[in-house]
C-alpha cells in the first residue's frame, strides 16, 4: 500500500517535472530564435530540472525493476541460486543508495547550504538542487528493501 502511494506520487512528480522541463526548453528556443532575445535563466533551469528528472526517474525505474541491468549471470543459474543472487543485488543496491546517495548526498546538501553556494542566474542555493540526491537515495533504498522482501516471500512459497 505504501509502495503504491510512493509510486503514484513519484509518477506525478516526474510528469510535473517533465512538463516544466519541456515548457522551459520551448521558451528557451522561442526566445532565442523567434524573439531574438534569449532568456537568461532557461538554460540553468533546464539543467536543474534535468538533474531532478534523472535522479527521481532512476529511483522510479529502480522500484519497477525496469532499470538497465546486465543479467547474463541470472539467466545462466538455477532458480534457487538465482533468488540468492537477486537478494545480493538488492543488498548491494541498498548499500550503494544508502552510503553514496543518502549519506554523501546529505553531506553535499549540507555543505552547499553552509557555504551559501548559489546558482549563477537563478541565484538559488544549490542545496535545493542537490536535495534530490538523498531523496532519490532514500527512495531507491526503500525499493531495494521492498524488492528483497518480495523475493524472500516468493522463496517461502
Amino acid at each position: 500500500m505504501i509502495r503504491k502511494f510512493i509510486d503514484n506520487l513519484l509518477q506525478r512528480a516526474l510528469v510535473f517535472l517533465m512538463v516544466a522541463l519541456v515548457i522551459d526548453v520551448l521558451w528557451q528556443v522561442a526566445s532565442r530564435y523567434i524573439l531574438a532575445s534569449p532568456s537568461s535563466f532557461t538554460d540553468e533551469l533546464a539543467g536543474h530540472l534535468l538533474i531532478w528528472v534523472g535522479l527521481l526517474g532512476a529511483a522510479y525505474v529502480s522500484g519497477q525493476n525496469e532499470h538497465l541491468a546486465i543479467d547474463i549471470l541470472l539467466q545462466k543459474v538455477k532458480q534457487q541460486r538465482k533468488r540468492r543472487m537477486e537478494v545480493a543485488i538488492q543488498i548491494i543496491t541498498f548499500l550503494f543508495a544508502l552510503f553514496v546517495m543518502v549519506v554523501g548526498g546529505i553531506w553535499l546538501v549540507y555543505t552547499r547550504f553552509q557555504l551559501s553556494v548559489t546558482s549563477a542566474t537563478l541565484e538559488i542555493n544549490l542545496g535545493y538542487v542537490y536535495l534530490v540526491l538523498p531523496l532519490s537515495g532514500v527512495l531507491i533504498s526503500f525499493y531495494a528493501v521492498d524488492n528483497t522482501m518480495k523475493i524472500l516471500k516468493q522463496e517461502e512459497e
